[in-house]
């Protein structure tokens, strides 16, 4: 080919700098993104007036795939060949060192879970606000519960803001309000009526085996701690004397039967709690009942300091973790089952903590002074439970403003 030459197609025309005509007939455009990769785009049509060969399809020609990317890498959009899976594991990367344990835990069962999806294999640069919508959508029709929804949506919305901001795209498609798209049918499921509270605390009372258990399931329907927070109660967290818990720790363990402490679920989950007389009460008889050992169980956090005082243990003397709490609840709840006809429906220790939240906000609690006892880090989460109120209690509500405001007496 002379110095003056042009490169042409098999019809004659003049192809552009970086622009091929392949053996096989097809287009193809060499490029650089702002990163410094070099990608490929192919199209059987130099031009959109051009007809595809029998029997091929482009959706595009080749010159308008061109301009497309031309506009991206003038506005600085660098159209990097990065699917969502691997966004969420550079996002993940860069926060690992700077967040708890057991949100590394959340981080590690939501890369488990979008690494299950077909939509994690898209690419970044393609996902629409509505592809982000429908995703969570569809998650929630086939049963995945709220909370794992929020979790997934807790990484993704952040990783795809990072990506916005170093112009991999141009919009983050997750950028909407949760309750826009996600049912939060949370409270509404879980939360226990008053009926079926006093029913099957009274059972726990008078059963010669769970009685045994009656202070701790009282504690946690009056208080809402966390499992892994109850658990993680030594002796010295409770002063009766000035009626106070201070919850600054959880007890947990591995699938390998190692026992660790860690930090509250958020920095939020770090606070003292008021008791009230009956609850203290609770603690008092747990304490009283509490055998002594010989040598008290040992567990260490993180940094190696060691904690003991646990308020229960097992048979073999290992304080009692989550697991154990939900197997005996639902031991319970299996064996008055058994005995009544009137049953009791799945029950709990996140269960008890949501109903002691829904009881506190149909009592007309604040939600900032109930964001603070649940250890909720965002109010939303706390005013998801005023929601799910309904006609009965609006009606309570504004009998109860009357009564405070004009007395027992109705106006004249």
């Amino acid at each position: 080919m002379g110095k003056n030459d042009k490169r042409r197609d098999k019809k004659g025309r003049v192809l552009r700098q970086n622009e091929q005509q392949r053996a096989d007939g097809r287009y193809m455009y060499v490029y650089d993104d702002a990163l410094g990769q070099r990608h490929y785009v192919y199209s059987w049509k130099l031009e959109s007036t051009d007809k595809e060969p029998a029997g091929k399809h482009s959706d595009k020609s080749l010159r308008e795939l061109e301009k497309e990317i031309n506009e991206e890498l003038h506005d600085g959009i660098a159209p990097v060949e990065m699917t969502v899976y691997e966004l969420a594991e550079k996002y993940i990367k860069i926060r690992w060192n700077s967040v708890r344990e057991s949100t590394r835990r959340q981080y590690k069962t939501v890369l488990n879970n979008l690494n299950k999806q077909s939509f994690s294999k898209k690419q970044i640069k393609d996902v629409s606000k509505y592809d982000a919508k429908a995703y969570l959508v569809e998650l929630q029709n086939s049963g995945v519960r709220y909370s794992s929804l929020h979790n997934i949506r807790g990484v993704l919305r952040p990783a795809f803001r990072m990506a916005e901001d170093n112009d991999w795209i141009r919009k983050n498609p997750f950028d909407f309000e949760f309750s826009e798209v996600v049912v939060n049918d949370m409270i509404t499921r879980e939360a226990l009526d008053r009926e079926t509270q006093k029913r099957f605390m009274e059972f726990v009372k008078n059963d010669n085996h769970y009685s045994r258990y009656y202070d701790c399931f009282y504690i946690l329907l009056h208080t809402g701690l966390r499992i892994s927070e109850w658990c993680g109660l030594t002796l010295e967290d409770i002063d009766l004397e000035n009626k106070t818990l201070n919850v600054y720790k959880q007890l947990q363990r591995s699938s390998d039967m190692r026992y660790f402490i860690v930090e509250t679920k958020t920095n939020a989950g770090t606070r003292v709690l008021p008791l009230e007389d009956d609850v203290v009460e609770a603690f008092k008889h747990i304490i009283e009942n509490r055998p002594e050992y010989i040598e008290e169980p040992e567990v260490k956090d993180n940094k190696g300091k060691i904690y003991s005082g646990f308020l229960y243990m097992d048979i073999n003397c290992k304080p009692l973790v989550a697991q154990h709490w939900e197997k005996h609840m639902q031991l319970a709840v299996q064996k008055h089952n058994k005995i009544y006809k009137k049953e009791l429906p799945q029950i709990t220790p996140h269960i008890l903590r949501h109903t002691y939240c829904t009881n506190c906000a149909r009592s007309g609690m604040n939600p900032k002074t109930l964001q603070y006892l649940m250890g909720h880090s965002e109010i939303g989460v706390t005013l998801n439970t005023y929601t799910h109120l309904g006609f009965e209690d609006a009606r309570e509500e504004l009998k109860r403003l009357r009564t405070n405001h004009y007395g027992d007496n109705d106006l004249e």
